[in-house]
């Protein structure tokens, strides 16, 4: 079983791994009752979205541990048809992941709502896997 923190040291190096962008780690367990943590990332694309989502559940599943449910919301593209995410959440238990792309990041300003909430510095190397 591995330890809340080290589950969303995992989820931020997962998303590192395709290049999310601003990856924030926050420890809500002062302020909140949801989670024990949150991780935040930004992606340029949905693509992107979709590949940090995969890259996250690979990873939890590696360590024996899975996404119980996720989320997003999805605009139509311009000129298309085609849902496009914005974001995504990925509720992996007691950590909690958003996906977000750059507007939506902007929009929800999530750092600024989990303000009283300490940030968690990321590890310079990844949790190992299991061998």
């Amino acid at each position: 079983m591995i330890s809340s923190q080290e589950k969303a040291q995992i989820v931020a190096h997962a998303a590192l791994d395709v290049q999310a962008e601003d990856v924030v780690v926050i420890d809500v367990r002062p302020v909140s009752t949801i989670s024990d943590y949150f991780v935040l990332c930004t992606a340029g694309s949905s693509r992107q979205i979709e590949a940090i989502s995969e890259k996250v559940e690979t990873a939890l599943r590696q360590r024996g541990t899975r996404v119980a449910h996720i989320e997003g919301y999805a605009t139509r593209t311009e000129g298309s048809n085609d849902l496009a995410p914005q974001w995504m959440l990925m509720d992996c238990s007691d950590v909690v992941v958003h996906i977000l792309d750059g507007a939506a990041r902007t929009f929800y300003q999530l750092e600024r709502l989990w303000g009283d909430a300490p940030r968690l510095a990321i590890e310079a190397c990844p949790p190992s896997a299991p061998k």
